[in-house]
Parts: structure tokens; sequence; C-alpha cells
């Protein structure tokens, strides 16, 4: 049986993650399954080539934003089609008219000749919150080290100050002066996302970090493998992170809270949302002196020791997946009553 991941969305790599998760999941149900995934191309589509369940990455040069169409290049007939559940959410089509027209272009153009569904949870069998690891060799590294990942590729208010960072290396490197952190970003400017932080001002910092930005991903990946923990504020690399299988320390509080759950040690370091209100998902964020409330430098110092704890707690090796789960999902409760998850993780916690 030949299966089409059909998962149009977004260029951030968090978006190929979640193609790749349920990718993962429709295999799992089935592991004679041969199943492709479509993917934006201007997301990166060669992760598909660190999962061997996966048997052909089709990049889709098509419009997002914009309405528009372009010619489907890729393979007619299929035994199933299944697409982005969000196709069928009437704000995302109103928002993205170009996804609007790619999944019009693909409805013509595709024959599913056993049936057609959604990815993940519909009508072809699937396994919900499989551990998605990626196949690649860690790096080689001298010394203990931190992945950190200063900024995702949203606008600069949504992430910590540079000053701010300074402040967590500071403690961090008087906690564990033997660890050192390697910095990692994208400054390229193309159609893929874009850090919104440079490590320029940080490279002096007495823990003498690594300047891993501009790696190839797959080079990046292999380094945050290597590394003890991968620390960011909410990324789509962050996804990509815990596909390693690196724990993770999430300065939480930008536009959306943490939404996707690997079998991974985590903590998620949740900001008082009533000095630091956060969490706006699709609604624009409040921005005072240039930062949102909950990635001011007055939130980095109100958590600064939380910040370090966790990361003493990750590094030990003294958090289990269960419970971080169950801590995490405490704790957003009080924050926020609007969650969801990626395959319905929550629902045995909240």
């Amino acid at each position: 049986m030949n299966v089409l991941v059909n998962f149009f969305y977004a260029q951030p790599v968090g978006h190929a993650v979640e193609a790749l998760h349920y990718a993962h999941g429709h295999h799992a149900a089935d592991p004679s399954r041969r199943i492709s995934v479509a993917l934006n191309a201007a997301t990166p589509v060669e992760l598909a080539g660190l999962c061997p369940f996966i048997e052909h990455a089709h990049a889709i040069e098509h419009p997002f934003v914009e309405a528009g169409h372009a010619p489907l290049t890729l393979p007619r007939e299929w035994d199933w089609v299944l697409d982005d559940p969000r196709r069928h959410q009437p704000f995302q089509t109103e928002t993205f008219a170009g996804m609007r027209d790619y999944y019009a272009a693909s409805d013509a153009y595709l024959i599913a000749k056993q049936g057609r569904s959604i990815a993940g949870p519909g009508r072809l069998s699937y396994l919900p919150h499989q551990p998605l690891r990626f196949e690649l060799e860690p790096a080689a590294l001298e010394q203990r080290t931190i992945a950190v990942m200063l900024a995702g590729s949203s606008e600069p208010a949504l992430y910590p100050s540079e000053p701010a960072w300074r402040s967590i290396l500071d403690a961090l490197h008087e906690a564990h002066p033997d660890v050192r952190p390697a910095l990692i970003g994208r400054s390229t400017r193309d159609e893929r996302t874009r850090s919104a932080a440079r490590p320029d001002a940080l490279l002096d910092h007495p823990s003498n970090p690594i300047d891993a930005y501009d790696l190839p991903l797959e080079e990046q990946l292999a380094l945050v493998k290597a590394s003890e923990l991968f620390l960011s504020p909410h990324t789509g690399f962050g996804l990509a992170a815990l596909a390693t299988g690196t724990p993770c320390l999430t300065i939480s509080g930008g536009r959306w809270f943490e939404y996707y759950f690997n079998h991974v040690p985590f903590r998620s370091i949740i900001p008082d949302v009533d000095r630091f209100p956060c969490f706006t998902q699709f609604s624009p964020a409040q921005v005072v002196d240039g930062r949102t409330p909950s990635m001011s430098d007055e939130r980095i110092a109100a958590d600064l020791d939380r910040i370090v704890a966790a990361t003493a707690e990750l590094l030990a090796g003294a958090v289990t997946y269960e419970q971080a789960l169950s801590d995490y999902f405490r704790d957003l409760t009080a924050a926020t009553g609007d969650i969801w998850s990626i395959d319905g993780v929550h629902l045995r916690y909240v």
C-alpha cells in the first residue's frame, strides 16, 4: 500500500516534523506501508531523509500565503492520501489563500484509490504518540555541551534580549563551569525561516560558546544529539531537537505553549501569567519597550533560578518523561484554559 502524507503548510521547521510524526504513526500501525510526504518546498524537506520509514519526500513549489496556482509535479495515484487537518479549518484557509488553492488543486489532481482522510487519527489506522527519532550520528564534541537557540523565526519581540541571554549564560556558567554552550541558528535570508537573533554579542562570553550558526541543518541536529541539553524559547526547531532524543528545556511564554511531546525528558518554564501575559496564539502579542512581557528582561530575571534548577535536573537525568508531562500540564492548566496538543497527549493530565 502506498500512502501520501499531503502536508503543505507554513515553512517553519516544526511543521515538517509534524508531518514526519504523523507519517511515523501511520507506519507504526502497519510497517508494510510505503509512505511518502509532500511538504512546502520552503520547509526543510531534507529532514525526511533522516527517517528510514519515508520512501520519498516531494517538495511542493506553490504559494502559501498569497492566492495562486503552480503545477503539481508529484505522482498522481496513491492508495491513500492523508491531508494536513488544517486544510479543513476555515480560519486557516481564509488566512492562507495559497494553502487553500493548493488543496483545491490537489483534490482535482491526486487520485486516492482506497481513500482520502486526514493525517493522524482518521480513517487509516494510526498509532498516536510514537517516539520519532532522526537517524543521524552525533557530532564529535570535546567537552560537555548545551545546545542553545537564542530565538526562532518570528519577530524579535517574542524572544529574550541579548542582555537577558547573557544573564542566563552567566548563571549556567557559574553553576556548570565545565559545560560549554553551542549557539545554533540561521542568519541566511531566503525563502526558509531565519533566526530573529544573531550570536555575535555573546561569542565573547566566558563560557566560550561554540558558533554553530549557519551550519547545515543536519550538522546542527547532530550537534544537538551530542549535547546533554537543548535550551531555547518556543521554536519550531525545538520539535526537531526532540527527535534527536536530547532533553529539552524551553523558556516558555511566547505566543504558543509547547504542544509536541516525543518521549524525551523536558522542562518548560512557564512564567507568572498575571505579571507576564503570554500564549496569545494567533492574536497579536502585547509589546512593551520592544519585548512581549513574557520575554522581557524582568521576566527572565524573575525565572532565572528556575531555569538554572531545571538545567541541573535535566543534566543529572533526574527527570523522567512521565514526570515532565505531569508537571507541565499541571502548570499549563494553571496558566491558560485553552490547551491542545498533537495526538491529544494532554488529555490524560487535564
